[in-house]
């Protein structure tokens, strides 16, 4: 953790800043808020940005990703083959690949992470006798999915810990109830993308066998740990008895998750997939963006990890040479992946601005969208996510901090009630 110049407010017990939107300013004219015109002036100042630390995927038009997917997609598929029905060809293709890179004798592509999670779940409660599923409080299926895992799957939730980070080894011993199945997401989203160490995950694992439950990985980041662990995906991967992957998050895939396992589970998961509407008759768009992530992607994740490392220094080096900043933090730090939290002492409507117009005026994104982390957190502090891809290895420390100086240029005025920052 990086602070800098004055005590540190107590923070957040439960940083789940993504998932609540920032006030309304008093001033629309002036407020990257939400909305379609919010969004349309965003999209058009990130579109626009000469350099930024990543591209997400959704800032593209269609017929760019179109075209790019034209052009690309022979390089890692036959194209003469029949399109996909139902799961076979391309899509099926995939399955394979990713069963072996995960070290699993099978996997079945899914529409959706959602899907594919409460799938696995609902089978390995079948198997267990047991319903109830040990998670986080800020895993995703607690925080994103409208309570889905009981009203669609029966299953019922337990939590090990409510402090931000992956439970402990004691901690699941100690859990006061019986329970079928531990989920660990790796990373921790909601925490700031936290991992345990190698060891502690081993020991956590193990400690779940001693209570004769299964271990499912919510791996829709998986792909970018192997830097922090130290281990290749499958050593990884096989700690658990399943995994889920996505594709859209780390990959810049279009869409699509699977889920790999024993061949049993993964036969069960398929006909559950028909039942939950996830039978799709052609997916090939989704198959074939999904191994040019695998192709091009993946073996990069290491140097975006490690050039995170450098970006948060840099912001750290950047926002404590700001006397008016007065107390920020970096979490984690270092980080753990490619993806951090930075945190500052300003409402989140403010911190937006500032990072839109500075995107506007100067052509750099440094920040996106800055949150308020209610209903959890102090008033006047607000949380960014940071993500560094391939983008983002053009930028050096002085690049960083040099922006970090333009940032807080923007900031003054709007932090005072509006206005425009000096040119």
């Amino acid at each position: 953790m990086t602070t800098a110049n004055t005590t540190e407010p107590t923070a957040p017990m439960e940083p789940t800043a993504p998932t609540h939107t920032t006030k309304n300013a008093a001033d629309a004219t002036h407020t990257a808020r939400s909305g379609p015109d919010g969004t349309r002036r965003r999209l058009a100042a990130w579109r626009a940005s000469k350099r930024v630390l990543s591209r997400a995927t959704g800032e593209y038009r269609l017929g760019e990703r179109l075209t790019a997917l034209a052009a690309d997609a022979g390089a890692v598929h036959d194209l003469e083959e029949e399109v996909d029905v139902y799961g076979d060809g391309v899509v099926e293709a995939l399955e394979c690949r990713v069963a072996a890179l995960l070290g699993f004798p099978a996997a079945a592509f899914f529409p959706t992470g959602t899907m594919a999670q409460q799938v696995a779940l609902r089978c390995w409660a079948g198997r267990t006798g047991n319903h109830a599923v040990a998670l986080h409080p800020l895993a995703h299926p607690e925080v994103h999915e409208r309570g889905a895992l009981g009203l669609v799957s029966g299953l019922r939730t337990v939590h090990p810990t409510r402090a931000p980070r992956l439970p402990t080894a004691d901690e699941v011993r100690d859990l006061e109830e019986p329970f079928g199945t531990l989920m660990l997401e790796l990373p921790l989203r909601e925490a700031g993308f936290l991992l345990p160490s190698w060891d502690e995950l081993v020991e956590v694992v193990a400690a779940a066998r001693e209570r004769e439950a299964v271990v499912h990985i919510d791996g829709a980041r998986l792909w970018e740990c192997t830097a922090h662990f130290g281990r290749g995906m499958d050593e990884i991967a096989q700690l658990a008895d399943s995994v889920y992957v996505s594709f859209y998050k780390s990959l810049g895939g279009l869409s699509g998750a699977v889920l790999a396992g024993p061949e049993t589970l993964v036969e069960e998961a398929r006909a559950w997939r028909h039942r939950y509407g996830g039978q799709l008759f052609q997916q090939y768009p989704a198959a074939l963006s999904a191994l040019l992530g695998l192709d091009r992607e993946l073996p990069r994740l290491p140097a975006y990890v490690a050039h995170a490392g450098i970006v948060a220094g840099a912001l750290a080096e950047g926002l404590r040479s700001a006397p008016e900043i007065g107390w920020f933090r970096i979490h984690p730090d270092p980080p753990h992946t490619h993806q951090f939290q930075v945190w500052l002492p300003y409402e989140a409507d403010a911190l937006s601005e500032a990072s839109l117009r500075q995107a506007e005026q100067t052509g750099v994104t440094l920040f996106r969208r800055w949150f308020a982390p209610e209903p959890w957190g102090p008033p006047g502090v607000s949380v960014t996510e940071v993500t560094v891809a391939s983008e983002g290895l053009e930028w050096t420390a002085e690049d960083v901090r040099a922006a970090v100086g333009d940032f807080i240029r923007f900031l003054a005025p709007v932090a005072d009630g509006g206005g425009e920052a000096a040119g």
